[in-house]
């Protein structure tokens, strides 16, 4: 059985192309984006810094499991638009990325084709220009166990080089750690051997 997966690829920030076609000016921007509250609120701020052209089209992929994902054509033909610029985040494999596509139209039409092709350069040429990182992604935990049981966890987390982020020792021991994806299920055996643990899995990050 294969160790799940425990990075991810996302830009480590704002970029930018741009691709011109029959006197239509096609500007992407692609930006990390990690909720798609953040995708709005850079949607907003584009459209106002481009607020004479004709469309804002978009796509977004969000979350460690890539299942959050969204595509705006914004008036261009159905799945003219939206689709190849996530066919781009997609080939990429990137997550966590949104890229917008503004068109300054010139005149002429481009067809579903030319558009299809426009609006797919552009965004490749936004992620090319961009640095792409590798995160690791780390579960978040919280210990509770009692004072017998404390120089062994102590131990365990010492020799595994987890980092401990806030800890209490009040009537019991508390920790909050983060381990590394690929070394959960091992660690989480483990702790089974020391009988206070109480562990509560609070999500990926």
């Amino acid at each position: 059985m294969s160790e799940e997966k425990s990075t991810y690829r996302t830009l480590k920030e704002l970029s930018s192309g741009i691709y011109k076609e029959k006197g239509s000016k096609f500007i992407a921007f692609a930006s990390p984006c990690y909720s798609e509250e953040e995708a709005k609120e850079l949607l907003e701020l584009w459209r106002k810094e481009h607020n004479q052209s004709r469309h804002l089209c978009y796509a977004y992929r969000l979350g460690f499991d890539k299942k959050i994902f969204r595509t705006n054509d914004d008036g261009e033909p159905n799945n003219s638009a939206g689709t190849p610029i996530l066919g781009q985040i997609q080939s990429f494999d990137l997550t966590n990325t949104l890229i917008g596509v503004v068109r300054y139209f010139g005149g002429t039409k481009l067809g579903v084709g030319g558009l299809v092709q426009a609006y797919k350069t552009a965004a490749k040429e936004s992620i090319e220009a961009a640095e792409i990182l590798e995160i690791e992604v780390f579960f978040h935990l919280n210990l509770e166990f009692n004072y017998d049981d404390m120089p062994g966890i102590m131990n365990l987390l010492k020799q595994r080089k987890i980092s401990i982020a806030t800890q209490s020792f009040k009537e019991f021991c508390w920790l909050e750690i983060s381990v590394q994806l690929n070394k959960l299920t091992e660690f989480e055996k483990l702790l089974k051997e020391f009988k206070s643990v109480i562990c509560i899995n609070k999500g990926k990050y």
